[in-house]
């Protein structure tokens, strides 16, 4: 090859000559008998690009399949930007939200002068496989901002005009499929073609938009029932059109001219009014004879402690006596933890917890008994004991707080009548723009790498490399169980991502580029880079983001 320079392949464990100026498809497509899939993105130097970039020197390069992590992502964001065109084509000038992640889907809905119906969705589905049949390059530009800005306002994408103007960047980056323009926060699949596996279906007011089983790229994800998580969903967005704030170019000129005060001070209103409402309904049931014991479950960094000792002081209010106990001081010490498929630690197995000491406590407790709780030590990892002892009276309320309250196996002693089941999820319903939405996991992730790195002694690299087995932990041991609570608690607060901004791209930004975990670092990184900073001088001590970023009024 002339003008040919080398890159080392870390799937063929090989170095691969190039010529300068080459695409990663073409590279790609040269080694596809070695290689065995067909990628749908790369990382480069250890950060995500899409297949369209060009190699000009030396460079670490991974090809990646639909199933990976990020070209999970990429799948979806691009199945995303279809969706739009096909809108576009069967409904010109119709506004798409896609607004959260919603039974293993994604859930859409359209503006007013279209009313979702099966009809709808399936001339949508049609024009989507149309598209995909098409086989159309979706192609990243990057133009001046102004340039763009024009470019969004005549196809009506008000929502994104806002956002740019708000970041007040010389420059941005846009994709084009056929003649439409849109903008997503990572690169986009090589064309439609690579995107056959979907579904749309009808439901509730809108539908739900679906990608390939995780299990099995070939298949369509089944979608499950959670009707109890789309009220939640629903009862934030009312909130958010209430206050005027649904994505984060409102979000960003509110703070650009000093409103976020008040906004902090309704949106901690809304979590007292319902936690307060979650406390009343308790009362009832226990003067019916019931909700003797109160389990607070929810993956992990949902704010399930602070929510807990919220609600204690509630149920005070309500004349009851809380006593608390943290099933993670239950835990096994570390080198009894069982470990996970990859060999990891599976903190998120409820074989991770000592059953047998748990249960021996809380039998205790319930004939009446002193218990000393145990204390767990996170930068040690062993169980320690600190004179921690509690009885329960005749008004008590025994509070569990953990991430498997609501597994059947944990309490299967007790009676169901006994037992009052709260789930807690930051279920965050801010979108970037209407086409992006703020994912519930980047959500938990950034709070726990802050506070991990705070508390834990545990830096961002490591919370990154552990979070794929933590979400495993989850999709088998807590999700499958969150449409059995009593309420639902969502721990999302409206201007929490512009106050963990700062401190998070701090510690973000000490993510060494020479691990796979800086691509994460790298995405999170661009994913804060379009909030305004919050100041954390206005978020009150009592506050559940306090529980991640520091200075709460609570012991943890």
């Amino acid at each position: 090859m002339s003008d040919s320079l080398k890159i080392y392949c870390r799937n063929l464990k090989a170095y691969i000559e190039v010529i300068g100026g080459e695409r990663l498809a073409e590279v790609s497509a040269r080694l596809s008998d070695r290689l065995g899939f067909t990628p749908i993105c790369a990382r480069v130097n250890n950060k995500t690009e899409a297949m369209s970039y060009r190699v000009y020197s030396p460079k670490l390069v991974e090809f990646l399949p639909v199933n990976s992590q990020s070209g999970t992502r990429v799948y979806v964001r691009s199945l995303c930007m279809m969706l739009y065109c096909a809108v576009q084509r069967c409904y010109p000038g119709a506004k798409l939200k896609i607004e959260h992640s919603m039974s293993h889907g994604w859930y859409c809905r359209l503006s007013a002068d279209v009313p979702v119906s099966d009809h709808v969705v399936s001339r949508l589905k049609e024009e989507m496989s149309l598209l995909c049949q098409r086989n159309l390059p979706f192609l990243r530009k990057e133009r001046l901002t102004s340039d763009v800005i024009e470019i969004f306002d005549k196809q009506g994408l008000d929502d994104k005009v806002l956002l740019l103007k708000s970041e007040r960047e010389l420059y941005s980056t846009y994709y084009c499929l056929d003649d439409l323009a849109d903008s997503y926060y990572g690169c986009l699949a090589p064309s439609t073609g690579m995107l056959n596996v979907f579904d749309l279906l009808p439901y509730k007011e809108g539908f739900l938009l679906m990608a390939f089983d995780p299990a099995d790229p070939t298949s369509i994800a089944a979608p499950v029932p959670q009707e109890k998580m789309y009220r939640a969903f629903t009862e934030h967005l009312a909130f958010n059109n209430i206050v005027g704030v649904n994505n984060v170019g409102e979000m960003n000129f509110m703070v650009q001219e000093g409103k976020e005060p008040g906004l902090i001070n309704v949106a901690e209103a809304l979590h007292n009014n319902k936690i307060a409402r979650i406390a009343n309904e308790i009362r009832e049931r226990y003067d019916d004879g019931g909700a003797r014991i109160v389990l607070v479950a929810g993956p992990s960094s949902s704010g399930k402690t602070t929510f807990t000792k919220r609600l204690a002081i509630q149920l005070m209010t309500n004349l009851l006596e809380p006593r608390m106990i943290s099933l993670d001081d239950y835990f096994l010490n570390r080198d009894e933890t069982p470990l996970d498929e990859t060999g990891d630690y599976d903190f998120e197995s409820l074989y991770a917890l000592d059953l047998d000491k748990f249960n021996s406590d809380l039998s205790s407790l319930l004939r009446g008994e002193e218990v000393e709780l145990p204390y767990y030590n996170f930068e040690s990892g062993r169980r320690e004991y600190r004179g921690n002892k509690i009885t329960l009276s005749d008004r008590s309320v025994l509070l569990i707080e953990g991430i498997h309250g609501l597994n059947p196996e944990l309490t299967a002693s007790i009676q169901e009548k006994m037992k009052f089941k709260v789930y807690v999820s930051a279920l965050t319903t801010l979108s970037i723009d209407d086409h992006n939405w703020v994912p519930t996991t980047d959500n938990r992730l950034l709070r726990r790498i802050i506070r991990d790195n705070a508390y834990r002694g545990t830096g961002a690299v490591e919370t990154i490399r552990r979070w794929p087995s933590v979400r495993r932990g989850e999709e088998r041991w807590i999700f499958p169980y969150q449409e059995n609570a009593d309420a639902m608690f969502n721990s999302s607060l409206l201007f929490e991502l512009g106050v963990m901004k700062e401190r998070g791209e701090e510690i973000l930004k000490r993510v060494p580029n020479d691990v796979p975990e800086y691509a994460e670092a790298y995405r999170l990184r661009k994913f804060l880079s379009y909030f305004s900073p919050i100041d954390e001088k206005y978020i009150p001590s009592t506050s559940l983001i306090r529980e991640f970023i520091g200075g709460s009024s609570f012991n943890y």
